[in-house]
């Protein structure tokens, strides 16, 4: 499986993505004149090398109309409901309806052209709750907001290039401090970033004075990531680093790496350990049941004797973090515990799916297929099997070897 790590230790924005996307690309002036010829009205692209800290990367350089958008907000573009501010006062303003059909105008792969207008409306629908205003009602300056989707539309576009089959991305450093906009000084992260944020770690660890972590690149970051963590084991195959606008004391850059990842995953998840002596095997039964439904992975019971003489057991409950507090709640819920340990893993897995055999008779039985590592395993539903020697009225053992043989 390709997997595509991204790592976000100095933020994110659109420019900064598609930058590090690009350098990917086996022939970075090729792919530079594919997107100029996407047809984004005004827009032309440019790539240039901006050394950080002494290390080459790579900034995909949009010019609306022959200029580049100003560094009134910190080197990002912002957008903004519909009213004329200071010194944008002469230009034209778009909805977002306008924005979707410059899109469907554009030279695009169905799927390539599905993800820009996904991530340019989670964009619109921040900026609208940030402002308090209907999607509708959301006006972008002009420049700003070509600059913004020429910054979706190639990160979009390069992404498809790259043939990822999973995109992984670092928690993500939103910066510190304050940011000035055309509504004023605004907190770091800027409102609409941090509502696109909400469920993605992120941290500011007070280095860096200044916005990381734009609206834009906050919405690239949720479409494109299917789940944030470090680095999985992966060959690296190519990697990519794309520049931010401005210097920083730490070099200002998001890092793509592009590899094999082996078809398996790796993710931080929780194990949760507690004791019990005074329930019963139908107790731990329905309790183990509960703890599955409110989101755990895994449930087990191990017997042991305990204090006295007792005879109990250790439970060992595996979860995703973001379900620790449901799954709490079923244990102390449906156990007698007083308390519960917690211990924080790193879990390797294989990539596992589900195939449907369908039988001469029609009956189809599920088999469970993992595979990763250089591994593959396969083993049929116990339920199907089980159900197919019921129907038959045979023993389990003959309804194994009919499946294997495909016979009815």
């Amino acid at each position: 499986m390709k997997t595509l790590y991204l790592d976000c230790q100095m933020g994110a924005s659109g420019d900064m993505i598609a930058g590090a996307l690009l350098e990917l690309m086996p022939d970075r002036e090729a792919a530079v004149a594919e997107l100029n010829a996407l047809g984004i009205p005004g827009v032309v692209f440019e790539a240039r090398t901006l050394p950080k800290c002494g290390i080459a990367a790579t900034h995909l350089s949009v010019l609306v109309n022959g200029r580049e958008e100003g560094a009134a907000c910190e080197g990002h573009q912002h957008h903004h409901e519909g009213h004329h501010h200071g010194a944008h006062r002469h230009h034209e303003h778009r909805s977002l309806d306008d924005m979707l059909k410059i899109v469907d105008a554009l030279l695009l792969s169905p799927d390539v052209a599905r993800r820009v207008r996904e991530v340019y409306s989670l964009l619109a629908k921040a900026e609208s709750r940030a402002h308090g205003r209907e999607v509708g009602e959301i006006h972008f300056h002009e420049v700003g907001a070509m600059d913004a989707v020429a910054d979706i539309v190639a990160a979009c576009w390069l992404l498809e290039r790259t043939g990822a089959d999973e995109v992984v991305a670092s928690p993500v450093n939103v910066g510190s401090g304050t940011v000035m906009c055309a509504h004023g000084e605004l907190p770091v992260p800027a409102p609409a970033a941090a509502i696109l944020l909400e469920g993605v770690p992120t941290y500011s660890d007070g280095a860096i004075r200044g916005e990381l972590t734009t609206p834009t690149g906050a919405a690239l970051l949720k479409s494109f990531v299917s789940r944030f963590a470090s680095q999985p084991p992966m060959v690296v195959e190519a990697i990519g680093c794309g520049a931010g606008a401005k210097d920083f004391p730490r070099a200002n850059f998001v890092r793509a790496l592009l590899g094999a990842s082996g078809g398996g995953t790796a993710e931080e998840i929780l194990e949760l350990r507690f004791n019990v002596d005074d329930m019963t095997g139908e107790e731990l039964a329905f309790a183990s049941s509960r703890i599955l439904q409110a989101g755990a992975l895994d449930v087990s019971f191990a017997g042991v004797v305990m204090k006295k003489g007792r005879p109990g057991h250790i439970a060992c409950v595996l979860c995703r973090p973001a379900d620790r507090d449901a799954v709490l709640s079923a244990i102390f819920v449906n156990t007698s515990t007083l308390g519960v340990r917690e211990l924080f893993c790193r879990r390797y897995a294989m990539e596992r799916s589900i195939e449907r055999v369908r039988l001469a008779d029609g009956t189809e039985i599920r088999r469970k297929v993992a595979s990763g590592y250089g591994v593959r395993r396969a083993k049929w539903e116990a339920d199907d099997m089980a159900a197919y020697a019921v129907k038959h009225a045979i023993p389990l053992s003959e309804a194994q070897r009919r499946v294997l043989q495909g016979q009815t």
